[in-house]
């Protein structure tokens, strides 16, 4: 097994991985399009030429990533192969210099022994903004937020939206 940065020949073996798993409910959708567009944010492990697992990683900025689309055939799973992607996208994330990381799951318990904690959806704006305002569970998601690292404090109150169109005008 090695882990490596996906190339763009990679994107139709990772789209039929992540969509394997969107049927089942257990990843969001990703199009061919989106994930061609965003290849560089995705690292694979292949084993004899195969790709058998994927994943990426989303930068916000300096004080968050996002780990996502983290996915991995189930007759790999249990040997390391997931593990091996986390520590790939945690060393890119420490590489950009980034003091967060998080991710959305339903296995908690995989990603706690990986030094991620749970954490409140509302800690993370850039996530909810970015993806979850046009998520189709929005109303019912099923998912933990997990953090690793540190992520910036948020005001205690929001400014009102025409306090913002005030200051950027």
């Amino acid at each position: 097994m090695r882990t490596r940065n996906a190339l763009l020949p990679d994107a139709e073996s990772i789209y039929r991985l992540i969509s394997s798993y969107c049927e089942q409910g257990v990843l969001l959708p990703r199009s061919l399009p989106e994930i061609c567009e965003n290849i560089r944010d995705f690292v694979v492990v292949e084993e004899d030429d195969h790709i058998i697992g994927c994943g990426a990683l989303h930068l916000y900025g300096p004080h968050l990533a996002e780990i996502r689309s983290i996915a991995v055939y189930p007759p790999y799973q249990g040997r390391g192969a997931g593990r091996s992607l986390i520590d790939t996208l945690l060393e890119q994330s420490e590489r950009h210099q980034v003091t967060g990381v998080c991710l959305f799951t339903r296995i908690p318990k995989f990603f706690s022994h990986l030094g991620f904690s749970v954490s409140a959806r509302e800690a993370l704006p850039d996530k909810l903004y970015k993806d979850c305002c046009s998520c189709p569970k929005l109303l019912c998601c099923d998912e933990v937020a997990m953090v690793r690292g540190s992520l910036p404090e948020l005001p205690a109150e929001p400014r009102p939206f025409s306090t913002l169109v005030r200051l950027e005008a």
